[in-house]
Formats: structure tokens, sequence, C-alpha cells
């Protein structure tokens, strides 16, 4: 895998760059819809491509560990050919959900024990067996198993934690570099940083991932509820401690606001599934604020969802007749609605790759990020 930064902002620590995979190049920075158990919900991966503009997306390793198993994906061939996906895959290592699951799960220095959500059966995830799962799903980028920790944190249970994922670490990348992938192409693993909201930890973190010398590096264990201002200035502190030419990952942010502010921090990757969940609850982003396409106002408003998208779905369809498919309860309105919301997330990547190889991100991201705020 290769990294390139070609533009540098003038006005922050924005980056625009070009990340090389073997499944195709990825134009940074850029956000990743999130397809938990091998789709992204509600879209087919043609529109994916040729509307939303997807350069890569998510997987997660929990939730395909369980379903359809390693065995049906494996003997597809691997995650790509089984969802007919053939751009960059990038699979969570399932951490996130065993933080999610705090009443079914025991951390114990080995890994894991944990409970299904589905029917209750008990599994045990290793930082090894977790690499050999993701080798066998196959995703171009895989992640490091790590614990997220909830917020607020206790500092010395955040220390101890972090500790661990460290050690964690050190197994994964012991298991990874005694394993080849299995499909033919080059995958990559990428360590997480943690720390809770600990401005020391979070240093620490940084220095013992930024250590050791991965293709690209992600930070973790942020977007679990603390305030904005505690996300922005953790990323700040760990942005400036990650090598500046490898690719820095920011998992699961966040809002429109939340991603271009990360931007000018320096981060160059992102995920959340707000678009898509809120959008199955009738949320909609514009660039002028958000839409509640349920409410009443709406019901004769036959103007596009977003007029400044011009060319995408969003101008084939007026505000009227979403909200109509949502009252009517038609599944097409939460489609439309989902197709709308990740072209806007990826046309708002785009367009601030665009103001950073102008040098005017900053002041762009200054003028925007009000208007995202509004509630129309």
């Amino acid at each position: 895998m290769k990294f390139t930064i070609e533009n540098n902002d003038k006005q922050s620590s924005a980056r625009a760059g070009l990340l090389e995979t073997d499944h195709g190049v990825i134009k940074t920075p850029i956000f990743m819809p999130v397809g938990t158990l091998g789709t992204v919900k509600g879209l087919h991966q043609a529109e994916l491509k040729e509307q939303v503009k997807a350069q890569i997306i998510l997987g997660n390793t929990y939730h395909l560990y369980l379903r359809p198993g390693i065995d049906i994906i494996e003997q597809a061939g691997g995650l790509h050919k089984f969802i007919n996906w053939d751009a960059p895959l990038l699979t969570d290592s399932g951490g996130y959900q065993v933080y999610s699951l705090s009443g079914q799960r025991k951390i114990k220095e080995e890994g894991v024990h944990f409970r299904s959500h589905i029917d209750g059966s008990k599994h045990f995830f290793t930082p090894e067996s977790i690499m050999d799962i993701q080798r066998t799903i196959g995703a171009d980028i895989i992640m490091a198993f790590d614990e997220c920790t909830p917020y607020p944190c206790e500092y010395n249970y955040a220390r101890r934690s972090i500790d661990m994922t460290h050690r964690w670490l050190d197994r994964c990348f012991d298991q990874f570099n005694k394993t080849e992938p299995k499909y033919g192409y080059h995958q990559t693993l990428a360590p997480i940083v943690q720390g809770s909201t600990y401005k020391d930890l979070r240093k620490k973190s940084a220095e013992y991932i930024a250590g050791k010398d991965a293709e690209i590096n992600a930070i973790g264990g942020l977007s679990v509820g603390e305030p904005h201002e505690d996300m922005y200035g953790m990323t700040d502190v760990v942005t400036a401690i990650l090598p500046q030419d490898k690719p820095r990952y920011l998992m699961g942010v966040g809002l429109p606001e939340n991603v271009l502010e990360c931007i000018a921090l320096g981060i160059d990757m992102f995920d959340c599934v707000l678009p898509s969940r809120n959008a199955r609850h009738g949320l909609l982003y514009t660039m002028e604020g958000t839409i509640h396409i349920k409410n009443k106002k709406w019901e004769n408003d036959f103007s596009p969802l977003d007029a400044s998208m011009k060319d995408h779905t969003s101008s084939f369809y007026t505000k009227a007749y979403v909200r109509h498919l949502f009252s009517v309860k038609e599944l097409l309105g939460a489609q439309i609605a989902t197709l709308h919301n990740l072209t806007f997330y990826l046309n708002l990547v785009t367009l601030a790759r665009e103001k950073i190889q102008e040098g005017t991100f900053g002041s762009w991201k200054d003028y925007i990020i009000p208007r995202l705020r509004n509630k129309l």
C-alpha cells in the first residue's frame, strides 16, 4: 500500500492524498460507508459506486463471523467476491462490538469471552484469532484487536486498558506477520490509538502506535459520548505524534461538522453509521442544514432534497414525495434517504479535498459549518 500527500492546506493541517491499494486508489480525505453485514443497508453495490461514488466500504468482523460465518466467506473467495465489490474494503476488528456487549462479555489478558447477541452462544476472540478471521474475510485494510473504553472512563481503567491494547497489538502483528493473504492481494494491518479523553494516555498510545511503523494508523475510542471539544482535543494530540506520511483513520466519526473539523486536524479517513441510520429515520443532511422529512412542513414542498447536489439523486426527488413515502411506510423512502445522505457525505469530503488543493479549506470550513448545523 502506498500513500502520497498531494496538497497541504495553507490554513490548517488538512491534506489531500492518494492511498493506493490492490483494489484501487482512494482519494483522501474520504468517508467510508458502513456495510456491517456485507451490505450498506438498502443500497445496491452499483448505487454505491455510480451514485454515492464510494471508493471504499466497511465490513465488520464480529457480525460477519457470526453470520454468514467465515467458512462461507472463504468458500466464496473472500468478502469482495461474496458481495460483488471490486473496490477497496476495510474490516473493523470487532473491538467496538465487544465493547457494546458490556453485559455479555468478559475481557481477560488472553482475549474476550462473549455471548452472541443473536442466540446467546459462547465465543472467544483473541488477537491471533481476529487476525486469522480478517485474513479469511480478505479486506484490504484490517484493524488490530483493541479495547474501546466507554465514556466517561476512570483514569486508571483507561491506563490499564491501553497497556493491554498495546500488548494485544504486539500479538496482532506477530500473528499477521506469520500468515499470508489468502486471495493473492496485499492486506494492511492498522493499529489503533486509545486512551479515552486523557491527554497523557493519548500521547503515550500514539507514540507506541507510531513506533510500529504501520502503513496506516487509526484513532479509536472517540465519538462514544464525549463532548465534541474533547474529541477534537484528543485528535489534535494524536495527529501531532502519528507519522505525517501515513494515512490517519478516525474511527466512527461522525456528524458532517465533526468530519470537517477533524480533516482540519490532519485526519484522512472516516466512517460512521449516522448518515445511513439517520436516513432510515427520516433525517436528511443538506448543505443548508438538516431536514426531518417526516415533518408536516414538507408536505407540499416540491423543491429537491438538496438543490446544491446537481445530477445526484437529491435533484430527482422532491421533499414532498420523500415525505409521502415515509408517511405510507414505503421502503423506497428509506432507500432514497440513505442514497441521499451517503452521497451528501461523499460530496462533502470531495469538496473538502478541492478546497485543500486550492489552499482555502480552513476559511471554507469556518463558513460552511454554521450552515450545516442549521435545523431546517
